[in-house]
């Protein structure tokens, strides 16, 4: 499990560090780290490093110190290395010395670098670029590499709110830190150096991709389609019939032992997974060991009905779509819940069960529902935030945004609903589910025509078809 640490608690580490440690060392390993790679980029880049030439952007305090540092070190490679000093006067001292032991120089523009270093802001910096650091990246036409996070983006929510640099590789110091995960695309590559720092327990992590392989349910010697768990999928109306076909395909697809369907698009499901049991409504659907609801499913009276009846089990029941409009007009139905119970909301909808946009903080939004509610919320978003009461948040950084497509959140809800009737930990499902479904958008978005190119926008339907091939791949990791 990846975690991802908050300004406050690596700045906790780094202190402790400080105590063990000779003066200046964390400091010369990180930017032997950060020196290291850019040697590597200039490398792959322009194939040499000697006879290259990099500037830095440089701030105040330890995030400038480190580039100053890297410069001096990719100075005795022969790389030709300047520094534009934005605080002149709190610029590190000692690493401007090194530099300028080493051969570099102080300029006031950007040059014509092969390479920019981001120095400007580190982890105790808070709001967006100031106008002349602004003016100074927007006027950048090479790669950039950042010194532990891009400066002008929050390094705790990845918020961005005015100029922000925008990294070709993000090299990180000691820890991951919440922003190379909610503001993947302003991060590019992300490197980690390691510096020594001891580290707490994360209160936000990502689960490995080979883990999820390796927990994934598949049968064994023993089982047989009861035993590896009956989905209940109650989705679709006349109006929506192709939800239920998405929902009801992607417990099919996830490996359940049986998926039970409950609603008035019998007919079309069964005409593409004859493999379903139908029925029209829930009493008749037979035993079941987990439920979906919602996904076009409709949000009159008789909907309302068939939740609250599902609501009133002691089953795990995933809310999707149409159910959090119902939830979110009475939440009653839901809170107080004592069995298992996952929320799948994208940003609209989770407004409308809080009453308020999820905001530049989705970490806390999240957890705070899942707090109130008592229930596990997945909130949707290229970062998919996982939120249960008492537990570490989990992230999912799709790497892309190929599953923002209409249906993809039925076949997520119907990946969920089979993890959950394996008996599955709802968190770990619906982090798992989310895992599978955004690698089976970035397969299905990879497997086009050459026609149409790497990466062509895709539908729900191929999605669809990704999806064992997605398990498949995280299988093979973990057994790799």
């Amino acid at each position: 499990m990846r975690g991802y640490y908050t300004a406050d608690e690596v700045r906790a580490a780094e202190a402790e560090l400080f105590g063990r440690v000779a003066a200046g060392v964390p400091m010369r390993r990180a930017a032997y780290g950060l020196a290291t790679v850019v040697a590597g980029e200039l490398r792959e880049r322009t194939g040499a490093v000697a006879g290259r030439s990099v500037t830095l952007l440089v701030g105040s305090g330890d995030n400038g110190g480190d580039a100053l540092w890297a410069g001096a070190m990719l100075r005795r490679r022969g790389v030709g290395v300047s520094a534009v000093l934005l605080s002149p006067e709190r610029a590190h001292v000692g690493g401007l010395a090194a530099l300028r032991r080493a051969g570099g120089r102080v300029r006031e523009d950007i040059g014509s670098p092969d390479l920019v270093i981001d120095g400007i802001i580190g982890i105790s910096g808070r709001g967006a670029l100031r106008s002349r650091a602004a003016e100074l990246v927007a006027a950048v036409d090479v790669p950039i590499i950042s010194a532990d996070l891009p400066s002008g983006v929050d390094p705790d929510t990845g918020a961005v709110d005015g100029p922000a640099v925008r990294a070709d590789v993000t090299v990180t110091f000691g820890a991951y830190k919440p922003v190379h995960a909610l503001a993947a695309p302003w991060c590019g590559r992300i490197q980690l150096v390691p510096i020594g720092l001891r580290l707490p327990d994360p209160s936000l992590a990502a689960l490995e991709p080979a883990s999820i392989g390796v927990d994934w349910p598949v049968p064994g010697p023993h089982d047989d389609k009861y035993t590896q768990g009956v989905t209940g999928i109650c989705a679709g109306s006349a109006a929506y019939p192709g939800a239920a076909v998405l929902c009801t395909g992607a417990a099919v697809a996830a490996t359940s032992g049986m998926v039970r369907y409950a609603g008035t698009g019998a007919a079309n499901v069964l005409a593409h997974f004859p493999e379903v049991v139908a029925a029209e409504s829930i009493p008749e659907t037979g035993r079941v060991q987990a439920w979906v609801f919602g996904p076009g499913a409709g949000t009159d009276d008789t909907a309302r009905e068939r939740l609250s009846h599902l609501l009133a089990t002691d089953l795990p029941v995933v809310v999707d779509a149409d159910g959090l409009t119902l939830l979110a007009a009475d939440p009653a139905l839901v809170t107080g819940r004592a069995a298992p119970t996952v929320l799948t909301p994208h940003a609209g909808e989770f407004a409308r069960l809080t009453g308020a946009d999820p905001g530049p903080d989705r970490v806390a939004a999240v957890r705070d529902l899942a707090e109130k509610w008592q229930v596990t919320v997945l909130l949707k978003g290229r970062a998919t935030l996982v939120a249960a009461p008492g537990r570490q948040v989990l992230v999912n950084e799709a790497g892309g945004s190929w599953a923002a497509t209409a249906g993809a959140g039925d076949v997520l809800s119907g990946v969920i609903g089979a993890l959950l009737a394996a008996g599955r930990d709802p968190s770990w499902s619906a982090a798992a589910a989310a895992r599978v479904h955004a690698l089976a958008a970035n397969l299905a978005a990879h497997a086009t025509p050459p026609t149409d190119g790497p990466g062509a926008p895709i539908s729900a339907t191929p999605l669809l078809d990704h999806l064992r091939p997605a398990i498949h791949t995280l299988r093979t990791l973990a057994a790799s």
